[in-house]
């Protein structure tokens, strides 16, 4: 992987403005929230499920043989922009936790809702392994 910030952008913070792979194998992550193993959504804050469907995208990617440092694409979905602008720093120390400081290409997107009328937030990928 290379990751590469161009000095004319502005500085990234807690993502990656390009993402470079090479690998043999892509693995396309499907959306997740914060639904435990039961199938109901968890954590009363953004950053509660924030965590969950990280730990979720991470559960999966992990599973396809994979490792965070080989995500090279994150989409998050919020209800509500105003909040993850809010709690950003809280959700950047949680994505460090489980997933280092490698990051991919990310965008936020802002959505009325989600399938699940309680979850707050959503994240896809898409790793690429060697």
């Amino acid at each position: 992987m290379e990751r590469t910030n161009p000095p004319r952008l502005s500085p990234p913070t807690g993502f990656s403005h390009a993402v470079t792979a090479t690998g043999s194998r892509i693995v396309f992550l499907a959306g997740q929230t914060a639904l435990n193993a039961e199938g109901t959504i968890v954590g009363a804050t953004l950053t509660d499920q924030f965590e969950l469907a990280l730990t979720n995208l991470l559960t999966a990617l992990e599973a396809s043989g994979g490792t965070p440092a080989e995500l090279t694409r994150v989409t998050v979905y919020t209800t509500d922009v105003a909040a993850y602008r809010t709690e950003a720093r809280g959700l950047g120390a949680v994505w460090r936790r489980h997933a280092r400081r490698d990051y991919p290409a990310m965008a936020v997107i802002g959505v009325s809702r989600l399938w699940d009328e309680e979850a707050l937030v959503e994240l896809d990928g898409i790793a690429v392994l060697p």
